[in-house]
C-alpha cells in the first residue's frame, strides 16, 4: 500500500520543471556525494543535478571505497536505469514523489524486489525477494532508488559487523576499525558519502550504534511506528527498521515519508527542554567520549536546556532482565516462519548450519538451538511480567522528572579495530566484552520500545566520531527529531572523512 505523504514536503517538492538541467563541471560533479537527500531531491526536482549524475558520483565514490567493504550487492545498472526514468519524469512535468530520483541504500535483511535479501549470511546468499518490504516500498514510492544493499553483522546477530561471509566492514574515517553493527554498511555508505541516506534495523541498537561510530544520525523508531513485514528477522517484539542520515532533516523527510506523519518539525527551543543524564549511562566512558559528551551538554546546558540527574538504575536492572531472554527466544520462531513464508532455506535449522561468523554460529549452536537455549518459562517471565515492569519504570522516570528525554553518550567508546575486537575490546586498562558494553546504553530503551535518536557531537583526538543519544517516551519521535535539528544547529554536523 502506497503511504500518505507529508502535504507541506510535497508541496516544495514536488511541481513543473521550469529550467534546462544544467551542465555539471567535474568538480561540481565531486561535490554531489556531500548532498543530504532533501537537498538532492529539491536539486533533481528544480532541474539544477540530474539524478543520473547523482548515481554516477555515488558509484564512483563507491568504486575507490571497496576497501570498506560497504556493501554486499551495488546495483549500478539498475540504478542507473532508474535514475535515466526518474529524469525523464522530471522533464515530462507533473508531481513528484519527495525522495524523487533520490538514490538510498538498504541494509541486506530488508527484502528488495529483484535484488538478493542475505541477511548477511550464506544460507540466503541466493534468495531474491518478489517484493521489497513495506518500509523499502514506501521510499520507492516517494521516488526513491535502489543503489545497493548494505553488509551487515551476520543476521544482525552483533555490533562490529565484522562479517566472516562477506568480510568485515570498515569505518570510513579509519579503515582499519570497523563500522558498528549490526546495521555497519548502512553506516559506513552514508558515513563515507558513498550513499544519501539509508535503512538500517534495530533491535539493541544496530541503527545508532553504527551511526554514531561513523558520524552520522540515527533513528530508531518507537516499536509498531514502522512496519516491519519483510525483513530477516530476530524478535518481533524488539525489531525495528530505522532510518540513517548525515542530517537530521533527512531523518525528518524518511520518518515523513515512512509513516505519513505530516506534523511539521521544527528545531525545538531548547530553553524548554528538560533532559535528564543517570549516571548507569554515563560513567565508566572512554576519556575523549566523556570529553565530547561533557562539551554537548555544555553547549545544550549554555543553549538554554534544562539538566537534571536521574536515577535510572530501575531500567537499567530490569532491561538486562529482559533482552536476551527476548531475543534468542523469539528468533527461534521468527526466523523460521520467515524463511518459510519468503524462501531462501528450508528451515531455521538450515540457515544456522550455514553460518559463518564465529560468534554468530556460537550463539545459534548454543544459544539459540543448543542445550543454553531459553526455557519457555524463562522468556513467558520475560514478556508478561518483566517487560511490563520495564515499561512502567520508563514511564515513571519521564513523568516523575518531568523529562523531555534521557541523554547520554550512544555508545562508551568511540569504534575499535577490526583484528582483535571481535570478542573483549580495552576501555579505560580493562578487557571488557565487546557486545555487551556497545550496546550497553542503547539496549534498555530497545527493550522497552520507547525511540531513540543518536546525533554526532564530534571527533576524538583520533578522528574518530562519537554521537550523543536521546532517548524519549513511547512515541515522541517527532518531538525527539525536534530536539535534534536543535543539537545539529548547535554543534555542527562532521567532515567528511579525511578532511578537516
Amino acid at each position: 500500500m502506497k503511504l500518505k505523504q507529508n502535504a507541506a514536503l510535497l508541496a516544495v517538492l514536488t511541481g513543473l520543471m521550469t529550467a534546462p538541467v544544467a551542465t555539471l563541471t567535474a568538480a561540481q560533479t565531486s561535490d554531489l556525494t556531500e548532498m543530504t537527500a532533501s537537498e538532492a531531491a529539491e536539486a533533481i526536482r528544480d532541474g539544477k543535478i540530474t539524478s543520473r549524475a547523482l548515481v554516477d558520483a555515488l558509484i564512483e565514490k563507491a568504486n575507490a571505497n571497496q576497501g570498506l567493504n560497504v556493501f554486499i550487492t551495488l546495483d549500478a545498472d539498475g540504478a542507473r536505469a532508474a535514475a535515466d526514468k526518474a529524469d525523464a519524469a522530471v522533464k515530462a512535468g507533473g508531481a513528484l514523489g519527495a525522495l524523487h530520483g533520490v538514490p538510498v541504500v538498504a541494509k541486506d535483511n530488508i527484502n528488495s524486489a529483484g535484488v538478493a535479501t542475505t541477511g548477511g549470511t550464506p544460507a540466503l546468499k541466493d534468495f531474491v525477494p518478489d517484493e521489497n518490504a513495506p518500509v523499502l516500498q514506501a521510499l520507492i514510492d516517494a521516488g526513491a532508488i535502489l543503489l545497493a544493499k548494505t553488509n551487515m553483522h551476520e543476521l544482525a546477530f552483533g555490533i562490529t559487523s565484522n562479517n566472516a561471509a562477506y568480510g568485515a566492514v570498515g569505518n570510513p574515517y579509519a579503515p582499519d576499525r570497523f563500522a558498528g553493527g549490526s546495521s555497519g554498511g548502512t553506516g559506513a555508505a552514508v558515513g563515507g558519502r558513498m550513499a544519501t541516506v539509508g535503512l538500517g534495523t534495530d533491535t539493541g541498537g544496530s541503527v545508532r550504534i553504527p551511526a554514531a561510530l561513523n558520524g552520522i544520525s540515527g533513528l530508531r523508531p518507537t516499536i509498531g511506528r514502522y512496519p516491519a513485514d519483510g525483513i530477516v528477522p530476530i524478535s518481533h517484539t524488539r525489531d525495528t527498521p530505522g532510518p540513517m542520515a548525515r542530517s537530521v532533516a533527512d531523518l525528518v523527510l524518511l520518518d515523513t515519508v515512512i509513516t505519513g506523519d505530516d506534523g511539521a518539525v521544527e528545531p525545538a527551543s531548547l530553553a524548554d527542554i528538560r533532559l535528564g543524564v543517570a549516571p548507569r549511562f554515563t560513567g565508566d566512558l572512554d576519556p575523549e567520549t566523556k570529553r565530547l559528551f561533557d562539551e554537548a551538554i555544555a553547549r545544550l546546558k549554555g543553549a538554554g536546556a534544562t539538566i537534571v540527574e536521574v536515577d535510572a538504575g530501575t531500567v537499567v536492572d530490569l532491561a538486562g532482565k529482559v533482552g536476551f531472554p527476548l531475543a534468542l527466544f523469539e528468533v527461534r520462531g521468527d526466523l523460521d516462519a520467515f524463511v518459510k513464508k519468503y524462501g531462501g532455506a528450508a528451515d531455521i535449522g538450515a540457515v544456522a548450519a550455514g553460518v559463518a561468523s564465529p560468534d554468530v554460529k556460537f550463539v545459534f549452536e548454543n544459544l539459540v538451538l543448543g542445550d543454553q537455549a531459553i526455557p519457555e518459562p524463562v522468556y513467558k517471565e520475560a514478556i508478561d511480567t518483566l517487560r511490563p515492569q520495564l515499561i512502567a519504570a520508563y514511564d515513571a522516570l519521564f513523568t516523575d522528572n518531568d523529562l523531555d528525554a534521557l541523554v547520554f553518550p550512544t555508545t562508551p567508546l568511540p569504534a575499535q579495530p577490526i583484528e582483535g575486537s571481535d570478542m573483549n575490546v580495552m576501555l579505560n586498562g580493562k578487557e571488557v566484552p565487546t557486545f555487551q558494553t556497545f550496546i550497553r546504553n542503547t539496549d534498555p530503551g530497545s527493550n522497552a520500545g520507547i525511540p531513540g535518536l543518536t546525533v554526532p557531537i564530534g571527533l576524538t583526538k583520533d578522528g574518530l566520531p562519537v554521537g550523543i543519544e536521546f532517548d524519549g517516551p513511547a512515541d515522541s519521535d517527532r518531538d525527539l527529531l525536534a530536539i535534534g535539528l536543535a543539537t545539529e544547529n548547535l554543534v555542527g554536523r562532521l567532515p567528511a572523512p579525511g578532511t578537516e
